[in-house]
């Protein structure tokens, strides 16, 4: 099976551990994650194993189980969804096809049974325990606070979008049919059991999603089974498939991915499509993935308009209203939403190409819509300031330093400085200290 690891023990010393004493936002049971910072929270989510460890030897290279034999993780997990959160989210205007899918593996095939229209608590039940039937529910995060939390993290980690379906499993049957996906996968395991079978890639790194076959795949290279709280890692490209075993409750558990489109080789056809498309089809090492957030770097804005918000208890009113002091010449001010934020350079797009000066752009993320997130309605509106080139030193600073006296920014005049501070205060990306 997989490389396994148990979760540290109390006073361990082997990097993030289980928060013992911190609570779920919503006030649920005691959270196992570390949210003080993105790394953090990665770190705290494949504990024992260090960050470090885990992008050198098991990212895109090979499956990591973690055994979480904890009923205080386990109490957490089950918390984050629930078969019996559907009927509450029924409630909520959901749809077949875009909220929700039902399905069934037959003899190999995906076999989907969705309705027309809205979708039924009572008519999902009835799929469930009556037809045997899988539920998937799509990108929960969007209703699910804790996802959301977990997630918009992890986005800051990866600098990458990070999606999620949740799969309730009735016991005796098999949503999906064996296949690899086109994204990393990290699989939290909420209620019940499941069964899974884990096969050599038969494209490394994939592209693309695809079913296989059985004859194609051969015997499986792993094969265990989840319980509450474990956590499963798999490259995209690993042949996949998992059964509840007959005899046992319905399995429910969240599948987190992320980097998708996001190797060398998608960077590289953004800029030099033609020369590289079929490089990438032959060579491996070009569907590697990229550095960690550099595609943030890549395509700020587009970037910037599909990630999740930070994460806040109300309604968000201090993520779009400036609150505090108003920043002056004598202030010192703070950055912050660093991690949901890119500075990034690039033609004014309100000149003419004849005349168009580098211009420095800041996008960020305060200001999106959680409830859009991955549901392929992207932001129709990019939210962020444009200054000119000549204020980029003193951005660098901002950004560089945990604090700075206005006064001692690089910019020519103190009107200069106290309106370059006083925009960002405005969108809410800094705060006099």
């Amino acid at each position: 099976m997989p490389k396994a690891a148990e979760p540290p023990g109390r006073g361990s010393d082997q990097g993030p551990g289980p928060c013992k004493r911190a609570k779920a936002a919503s006030g649920g049971p005691a959270c196992p994650l570390n949210f003080a910072s993105p790394r953090l929270l990665f770190g705290s989510l494949i504990a024992p194993v260090e960050p470090e460890t885990f992008f050198r030897e098991f990212w895109e290279k090979q499956p990591l189980v973690l055994r979480r034999d904890d009923p205080a993780v386990a109490a957490y997990c089950q918390a984050l969804f629930r078969l019996s959160d559907l009927k509450s989210l029924c409630g909520r205007g959901l749809l077949y096809g875009r909220d929700v899918n039902v399905c069934r593996c037959v003899k190999g095939k995906k076999k989907v049974l969705n309705k027309a229209g809205r979708v039924h608590f009572l008519q999902l039940r009835k799929d469930l325990d009556q037809r045997r039937a899988t539920i998937q529910f799509h990108q929960p995060q969007r209703f699910k606070d804790e996802l959301w939390r977990i997630q918009e993290k992890l986005e800051c980690y990866f600098g990458s979008l990070v999606g999620s379906n949740v799969y309730i499993t009735p016991a005796g049957s098999q949503g999906l049919p064996p296949h690899y996906d086109d994204v990393e996968v990290f699989i939290l395991q909420l209620e019940g059991q499941k069964h899974w079978r884990l096969y050599h890639p038969t494209v490394p790194l994939a592209r693309e999603y695809s079913v296989e076959a059985e004859e194609r795949i051969g015997r499986p290279a792993y094969e265990f089974t989840l319980k509450p709280g474990d956590v499963l890692y798999f490259p995209r490209g690993t042949v996949h498939q998992a059964d509840v075993p007959p005899g046992l409750a319905h399995s429910t558990h969240v599948t987190i991915s992320t980097y998708q489109n996001s190797s060398w080789g998608d960077c590289l056809l953004d800029t030099v499509s033609g020369l590289v498309f079929d490089a990438v089809k032959e060579d491996v090492a070009l569907r590697a993935g990229i550095p960690r957030q550099l595609l943030l770097q890549v395509e700020g804005t587009a970037a910037a308009r599909r990630r999740l918000p930070p994460y806040h208890e109300g309604d968000g009113a201090e993520l779009s209203t400036p609150g505090g002091r108003v920043p002056r010449l004598d202030s010192t001010v703070r950055l912050q939403f660093k991690d949901y934020s890119v500075l990034t350079v690039g033609p004014d797009q309100n000149q003419s190409d004849e005349t168009q000066e580098t211009m420095v752009y800041i996008y960020h993320s305060l200001k999106n819509r959680r409830e859009l997130h991955m549901m392929g309605n992207e932001e129709t509106e990019s939210h962020g300031l444009r200054f000119p080139l000549s204020h980029m030193d003193a951005l660098k600073q901002i950004w560089g330093h945990s604090t700075i006296c206005v006064k001692d920014l690089k910019l020519t005049t103190d009107e200069e400085k106290e309106n370059l501070v006083l925009s960002l205060w405005t969108e809410c990306l800094i705060q006099v200290v």
